[in-house]
């Protein structure tokens, strides 16, 4: 995650836990195992609930928010580690509750005596306490439901479509999981800050809940569009598609991406967006390449004419810092945001002085008529290309790019590949006393 995203996801966590223990600090006075499993319950409780409203709050894909993170798709990873951080504390909340119970079973702890309730003289109160049984009995259903879904979430080996359609149950477990924490949250804490702060969290989560159930997400993003072009490049296994776009279509900026669905049954996926934009000419070029379920195969399923649906567009990764130099990394695939840069730079004329900038491109593939087309788009916008193809010129390291550019101190870095690379590369430049937490930008285009 980014330094901006570090500093939310644990700030989130503290002030919550912070907030729960302030309002509740009788847990430290606790001196057995039934004295605290009930504010053990509460504490974990709060938590996940909260987490998961922030998470489905992020879902939504909020244009506002996703200028304050740097892209959408480091909203997508926070989004993706609040629902762990929340996973963990359903199991903890479960473990707690059952736990004790298997220990009582097993005559390990004795059952605590039950003293008399007080008289509950709150109409709400009363109300409320009506449905515990039945939200005890759902909740723990739906325990069981979302450690299913965020594993299907979570494990990569299992394919897109599976996630695609389990995912979507999720919000369906949210609310459930929100009547379950209406229904069981001490009923104190409602009158307090912490009460009045979770009510602003599951209000507007329950709403995204909704827009996700009835399939409204980026609806007013999306766009028809129909395909008119498709060039296949076997040797890198990749296909260049262009969408002509149908009214609604705002424009974007080079570096940005989009979501397309050429099927209803695959349903909507994230490409980044290889052309520059023209209002002239309304279109949009993607490059997909054979990585993955969905996109293996691709070019035997689309079709000339096919009707498509464009969504976006989306990311921050729009080389907008105004430094003298910028270095561009592009690997494999992760070579296509510099693609839409090229071709805007060769027929936009630049309104200030244009920064000296570098493109490497590195790749294990050879398909001849790509390369040309890439060093053609670089002379035209009169950028420095480094081709590196691995089995003839090695790996791209990061002391064969400060070798390479003499001014690398004064540059930004923008990085789109495999994220274990851009990782290797931040931590080199890093310990060379680069700045990377101001000038290394990379494209994190994994949504899942």
């Amino acid at each position: 995650m980014t330094k901006i995203n570090i500093r939310l996801f644990w700030g989130f966590w503290v002030v919550a836990a912070a907030l729960w223990l302030v309002l509740n600090p009788e847990i430290f006075a606790a001196t057995s195992v039934f004295g605290l499993r009930a504010p053990m319950m509460q504490f974990s409780g709060v938590l996940a609930i909260a987490a998961m409203s922030v998470a489905m709050i992020l879902s939504l894909r909020p244009r506002w928010l996703e200028v304050r993170v740097d892209g959408l798709d480091k909203m997508y990873r926070l989004h993706k580690w609040l629902g762990i951080g929340a996973l963990g504390l359903a199991v903890f909340h479960w473990l707690w509750s059952e736990v004790p119970k298997w220990a009582i079973g097993l005559g390990l702890l004795e059952r605590p005596a039950r003293g008399a309730r007080s008289e509950i003289t709150d109409p709400i109160q009363e109300f409320l306490t009506g449905f515990r049984g039945t939200a005890e009995g759902l909740g723990e259903w739906a325990f069981y439901g979302i450690v299913i879904l965020l594993l299907i979430a979570l494990i990569k080996m299992i394919p897109y479509t599976y996630f695609r359609y389990s995912h979507r149950l999720m919000p369906v477990v949210y609310l459930v999981l929100v009547f379950h924490s209406v229904i069981l949250m001490d009923y104190a804490m409602w009158t307090t800050p912490l009460g009045v702060a979770l009510v602003l969290l599951m209000l507007p989560g329950s709403y995204a809940a909704l827009v996700s159930i009835f399939g409204r997400i980026g609806a007013g993003l999306r766009v028809p569009g129909e395909i008119t072009e498709m060039h296949n490049y076997p040797g890198v296994h990749s296909l260049e598609t262009v969408i002509r776009l149908g009214k609604g279509w705002q424009g974007h900026q080079a570096g940005q991406f989009a979501f397309v669905t050429s099927s209803a049954v695959e349903g909507a996926h994230p490409y980044t967006i290889a052309s520059a934009w023209s209002p002239k000419d309304p279109q949009v070029t993607f490059v997909s390449k054979e990585l993955g379920d969905h996109t293996t195969g691709l070019v035997d399923r689309l079709k000339l004419g096919q009707k498509v649906t464009v969504e976006g567009p989306y990311g921050r990764f729009t080389f907008d810092d105004g430094l003298p130099c910028q270095i561009w990394i592009g690997a494999g695939i992760g070579i296509t945001p510099f693609l839409a840069r090229l071709k805007e730079m060769a027929t936009v004329s630049p309104e200030g002085a244009r920064p000296e900038i570098h493109l490497f491109h590195t790749t294990r593939e050879v398909d001849e008529a790509a390369l040309e087309r890439i060093a053609e788009d670089a002379r035209a916008a009169k950028v420095r290309l480094h081709l590196l193809i691995d089995a003839r010129d090695g790996r791209l390291t990061g002391q064969r790019i400060r070798d390479a550019v003499g001014n690398w101190r004064e540059a930004s870095l923008w990085f789109c590949g495999p994220s274990k690379f851009g990782a290797a590369l931040r931590t080199d430049f890093a310990a060379r006393g680069f700045p990377t937490d101001e000038r290394f930008h990379q494209e994190l285009f994994e949504l899942r």
